[in-house]
């Protein structure tokens, strides 16, 4: 069965002239539109299911838009496309679907900025962690940006309920993720390091044995790994297929949220191989 792709048009409508704009998402929408992807119209998150996840006063400030830092502007209306953005990562964890939604949010911690990082690295909330919390399900979150989720590490740290793997490009922004820490397994990697190191280190993180059970997999799903792109890993259209495959052989109810990627038209291919890959179980 084919994967069902979370979107809605409002999430085009800020940012027009920021590296994390509207085009990365249009141009994605376009190519898997001709693919023949089903889309989902998704409904904000609920203030319950942020303050699971959020403090209660950083939640205020994101409100009254008091959120400014140069990586992660205070757009006007922000909380309603942070909670558009967050609702459509519930509607893929329900329906098993890809989140193509902005804004991201792997970086957002539990009061905003992660603790021992200044900005918030383009992300006001953290739309996988909230979408975990909503199902109330032991999870295995596996973040395959080409920067570590340190928001999802700081929300999830400590928690037997879910472990956090992340294959990220180090040393790079945030700067953290150098190595493993209790329930979060982080497997830094250098620049440009290639398909074949990428897959022998993904296969090796799936299969620690530290891994807590999980009943289901959230994939924060960043393409900015791709080669050339921000946090190039020297990835291909071919290798995000082969991630979905291994993503499969998880054999768990499984869900995708788009981190980043920031190289227009290519944002849609790789995803539509990442879903063929893992569609091909």
């Amino acid at each position: 069965m084919r994967t069902k792709i979370v979107f809605s048009e409002k999430c085009l409508s800020y940012g027009a002239w920021h590296i994390e704009g509207p085009n990365r998402v249009k141009l994605a929408h376009e190519i898997l539109r001709a693919e023949g992807y089903e889309f989902l119209e998704p409904t904000p998150a609920s203030e319950e299911d942020l303050l699971k996840i959020h403090d209660s006063d950083y939640i205020w400030t994101l409100k009254k838009s008091m959120v400014e830092d140069p990586d992660t502007p205070a757009y006007d209306n922000i909380f309603e496309y942070a909670k558009n953005s967050a609702g459509g990562a519930i509607m893929a964890a329900k329906t098993n679907g890809f989140s193509l939604m902005r804004p991201p949010g792997h970086h957002a911690g539990i009061y905003g900025a992660a603790l021992g990082v200044n900005t918030r690295g383009f992300c006001y909330l953290n739309n996988v962690a909230i979408a975990v919390k909503h199902l109330n399900k032991s999870a295995l979150v596996l973040d395959i940006d080409g920067h570590h989720g340190n928001g999802t590490q700081e929300i999830f740290f400590g928690n037997k309920r879910v472990t956090f793997i992340s294959l990220h490009r180090y040393p790079y922004y945030p700067g953290t993720g150098a190595y493993s820490e209790s329930n979060c397994l982080n497997f830094p990697l250098p620049a440009n390091c290639g398909e074949k190191v990428y897959l022998k280190t993904l296969d090796k993180a799936l299969n620690m044995k530290s891994i807590n059970p999980f009943e289901i997999v959230a994939v924060s799903a960043g393409f900015d790994t791709h080669r050339g792109d921000l946090a190039s890993l020297a990835l291909t259209e071919n290798s995000y297929r082969k991630i979905g495959r291994k993503i499969a052989a998880l054999n768990k109810p499984t869900f995708f949220v788009l981190e980043g990627g920031y190289m227009g038209d290519k944002n849609g291919k790789d995803i539509n191989q990442l879903l063929r890959g893992f569609e091909d179980k």
